[in-house]
Parts: structure tokens; sequence; C-alpha cells
């Protein structure tokens, strides 16, 4: 009579937060505190660094909730997107992709994370009546403002992208469109660099960030938990 060892059991994959949530949370938090501090402002948005000096200082001056609330909803939206890239990482991981592309996009994450965590936390120092007494302080924490939550949260933003968009591409667990539609944008990304040293190239920085937030929405659903196993 034969006796048979009984296979160990297999561990349960686990797979953690949404990633389509996450994606989801981070767009709503950044959206609604642009939208929020744009109402309360009156229906001024936040003035670009380039604009009027006075103009400026006055803005924040007279709309200290707007800043402040917008500050704070960056913030908050800088947590979703760390533990959108801590997931996304392990998730790749899971999926067998031994590659350098899920530690940069864990990288990326967490530096876009940073920067935009940053920018949220100057957005509130902008709104303290202490600082609004002082216009060059007021420009100063405006430029740095939008060098953290402009072309520093935006560059590592697009190799979060490219972290799951070339394994993705590569591993053929995205659809090739969307793949590919994140290498574009991750491009884009990069390339708002320019914003550093040409101040027409800041444009490309909303249009990175937005096609990128969309995008990591996409990515989150589509992803799949489990690799197809082969056919044969």
């Amino acid at each position: 009579m034969t006796t048979t060892a009984a296979s160990p059991p297999r561990r349960r994959m686990q797979g953690g937060p949404h990633l389509g949530a996450l994606g989801i949370v981070v767009a709503a938090l950044f959206l609604v505190g642009l939208v929020l501090g744009t109402a309360l402002a009156g229906g001024h948005p936040y003035p670009s660094p380039f604009g009027d000096s006075a103009a400026i200082v006055a803005y924040f001056r007279d709309n200290p909730d707007a800043v402040r609330i917008g500050g704070a909803f960056q913030f908050g939206a800088a947590i979703p997107l760390a533990i959108y890239a801590a997931t996304v990482s392990a998730r790749l991981h899971q999926l067998g992709i031994r590659v350098p592309g899920p530690t940069i996009a864990l990288a990326g994450g967490l530096l876009a994370s940073a920067f935009l965590a940053l920018s949220g936390l100057i957005g509130w120092t902008l709104s303290r009546t202490e600082v609004q007494d002082d216009p060059a302080l007021v420009r100063a924490l405006q430029f740095l403002n939008f060098g953290a939550g402009g072309v520093a949260h935006v560059v590592p933003l697009g190799l979060l992208l490219a972290g799951i968009a070339v394994p993705g591409l590569l591993a053929r667990l995205l659809p090739k469109w969307l793949a590919w539609a994140g290498l574009v944008i991750a491009g884009i990304a990069e390339l708002s660099t320019l914003a550093l040293l040409v101040d027409g190239a800041s444009y490309l920085l909303p249009v990175a960030r937005f096609t990128a937030l969309a995008w990591l929405i996409a990515a989150g659903f589509l992803l799949p938990r489990q690799r197809a196993r082969a056919e044969g």
C-alpha cells in the first residue's frame, strides 16, 4: 500500500488595495481641491507664478481659505498616491516581473507623492497672514510651490507610469494601446522639465498631470492580479 504526501497548501496571493479605486481617490482629492479653491476665490483660479506680482500677492491676501483648502486637498491626494505606487510595485513582483520596472514605478510614485505633499504644505504656509505681510516671501514661496507641485511632482509621476507601462507592454499585462499611451504620457512628463528653463513650456505640466491621473485609473482596473497560464 502506497501513500502519497499531501501537497502543501497553495499560498493565496495578497492583492492589496484596489488600484483602480486608489487612482480614483487620488484624482478626486486633487480635482476637488482645485474646484473648491477656485470657488472660494470667487471663480479666480490659482495664479501663475509668472503673472503680475501685485495681483499675485493680493490673491493670497484676499483668499486665504481657498489657498488653505487647496493645499490641504493636495496633501491629502499625496497619501493614496504613495499607496498606489507601493501596491502596483508589489503587484508587478507578484506577476513575475523581475526587471527594474516595479522599482522604477515605486521610486517615481514615492517621489511624486512626496513633492505633492510638500506643495500642499507650502500652499498651507501661503495661507497664513504672517507670511502675506511680506510680498517678497509670498513670491518666493509661490515659486517653490510651483516647482514642487509642478515639475518635481510631474516628472517622477512619469517614472511611475513608465515603470508600469514597460512591463505591461513586454509581458502583455496591459492592452497594447494603454501601455503605449502610458509611455507617451510618461515622455511628456519628462519633457516638462523644460518648464525650469523656458516659462512657456509650463503648459506641459497640466497636460502630463491630468492624462497621467486618467491613465493610472485605467491601468489600475486593467492590470491583472494573476498571470494568465500559458496554454499547452
